[in-house]
């Protein structure tokens, strides 16, 4: 060989080691485990919750503000904020699936009502409007100013729509205001006699827009606007002060073709539970969740079919299933999304009492991987106290992360608020498998509806005040921002894409690690959520 091919022959030598070190040098760079590693590897024998997990850092490119966090909540149902509040009767009613859909999330209304007051719930999401008050206390012109003080002073507020029979729906013939009561002396005269009468008001017919009803305001310096039909009905009423801490709400989760709210609601499997997804649907519902706490039975099989087949523009979400056998069968049954968790939430007895369940972590990871062939998403639902535990979630291959612990205790949740011996501001939230929960209906998602005794499945507590929806949500989603900037994800399909290419690197953390992560080392602290 001449001495030009011999250097030709090092050279190509050369190139090649130096190639070969590179690569050698950057699988060396490579830390962590990736998800397939960790949950089904073969030495892996356990299941692992979203504590015993933390995901790696990775490289930011960008702001924490050019996060977006859309998602979907089933097939065809996207959401902006991708959190769900769970369908328990101390979480969502109207009020949060509002709150909820304003914020870019969703609600889904419990199943412990009757069928038609939760069909009435339904609709009061689906005819909100931004700015109008849908449902405004009325009272009747028979009632005393004696009993309207008794009222004032229960719900904290002064002006009162007076209609025929005191009830939404009934024609509007006066407004009392704090002016026309606070200077009379004697209070067992009737509102008939001291209130604004209609002849005296500023009303607007129903269908006006909110830009107009508020230049209607402004021009006559009224404080309220009642909106009537053209048969003098109540329909609504317009605040000056609402309009004037009217916020916009760019993510709100709507139907593109009606611009309503989006909304879902929690049904069973029972044959009368048919019913109640026809009055669902004839109020505009636009998902159903089948409530179980294991839905892979016979039961929600064929209840999975029939809502399909009569009502095919009603997403269904089935569940709950931790397997991808069980959830394989439902969606073979033509599932629109899955309900994830059986046993983890933090008023759950489940696994405690029926051994039977799974480590949310290991269960979201395996279920969401199966579902992403079907692309059908799934809700993690369950074991998330934390901003944390939801970009975990996310990271494993969720669409959404359903919380009821999380969401309990703010404004919009039903119930009142009352206060603890050492002064704290309390709301009570119980788990749909408690005594008392079941007592009123919920025990049929344990298949415990004929049962001569009631085994408990959950239990009942109290959380501390977490103040509006609209004030938490966001501090939420900024959180889920702050951790995707961190692993190098600028949405979710990013962060999910990462998963499945094993880019998104995980390692398991030991008890000590688990406390180094949290706050530790103080002799006391207060923790604070956000800044208020």
């Amino acid at each position: 060989m001449s001495q030009q091919g011999q250097g030709y022959s090092q050279a190509s030598e050369n190139d090649e080691k130096k190639l070969h070190d590179k690569k050698m040098m950057d699988l060396d760079l490579v830390d962590g485990f990736s998800a397939e590693d960790v949950f089904n590897g073969k030495q892996n024998q356990s299941g692992f919750t979203y504590d015993d997990l933390i995901c790696l850092p990775g490289h930011i490119s960008f702001g924490v503000h050019d996060v977006t966090l859309t998602s979907r909540f089933s097939r065809k149902i996207p959401l902006k904020t991708p959190i769900v509040s769970s369908p328990m009767d101390t979480v969502t009613e109207s009020g949060m699936a509002i709150a909820m859909a304003l914020e870019g999330g969703i609600g889904v209304i419990h199943t412990n009502l009757p069928i038609e007051v939760q069909a009435q719930e339904v609709m009061k999401v689906k005819k909100y409007k931004s700015g109008f008050i849908s449902d405004p206390i009325c009272v009747p012109p028979t009632m005393t100013i004696a009993e309207l003080d008794t009222l004032k002073s229960s719900l904290g507020f002064t002006v009162f729509a007076v209609t025929e029979n005191g009830e939404l729906g009934s024609k509007l013939v006066g407004l009392i205001t704090k002016r026309d009561t606070d200077f009379v002396k004697d209070r067992s005269l009737v509102l008939a006699e001291v209130m604004t009468p209609l002849k005296d008001l500023v009303t607007a017919e129903d269908g006006i827009e909110l830009a107009a009803a508020n230049e209607m305001l402004q021009s006559s310096k009224k404080g309220k606007l009642p909106i009537i039909s053209k048969g003098g009905i109540l329909v609504a009423l317009v605040a000056r002060t609402d309009l004037m801490k009217n916020a916009e709400f760019p993510h709100a989760t709507k139907d593109p073709k009606t611009k309503k709210l989006r909304v879902a609601a929690a049904i069973g499997t029972r044959p009368v539970d048919k019913d109640r997804v026809k009055a669902l649907a004839a109020a505009g519902c636009d998902a159903v969740i089948i409530d179980s706490s294991q839905g892979d039975s016979v039961f929600q099989h064929e209840m999975v079919r029939w809502i399909k087949k009569e009502f095919p523009e009603i997403e269904v979400i089935a569940g709950n299933v931790v397997t991808k056998r069980q959830a394989k069968n439902l969606l073979d049954c033509g599932a629109d999304g899955l309900r994830v968790g059986m046993g983890i939430g933090s008023i759950c007895t489940t696994q405690e009492v029926c051994a039977c369940g799974r480590a949310q972590a290991s269960a979201v990871y395996n279920v969401a991987k199966l579902a992403a062939a079907y692309d059908v998403p799934i809700l993690a639902d369950g074991g998330i106290s934390s901003p944390g535990h939801i970009v975990k979630a996310l990271a494993l291959g969720a669409g959404a992360a359903m919380c009821g612990s999380l969401l309990a205790g703010t404004h919009e949740t039903p119930g009142e608020y009352f206060y603890s011996n050492d002064g704290q501001r309390l709301k009570r939230y119980r788990g749909m498998g408690s005594i008392d929960a079941m007592k009123k209906g919920s025990d049929d998602r344990y298949f415990g509806t004929a049962a001569v005794i009631k085994v408990a499945q959950g239990v009942s507590g109290t959380v501390q005040d977490k103040g509006s929806i609209h004030r938490y949500l966001p501090y939420l989603t900024q959180g889920l921002q702050h951790g995707m900037q961190d692993i190098g994800a600028q949405d979710i399909i990013k962060l999910q894409k990462m998963l499945k290419d094993g880019d998104l690197r995980f390692e398991l953390r030991s008890a000590a690690a688990q406390r180094e992560g949290g706050v530790h080392g103080l002799h006391s602290f207060e923790r604070k959520l956000f800044d208020a």
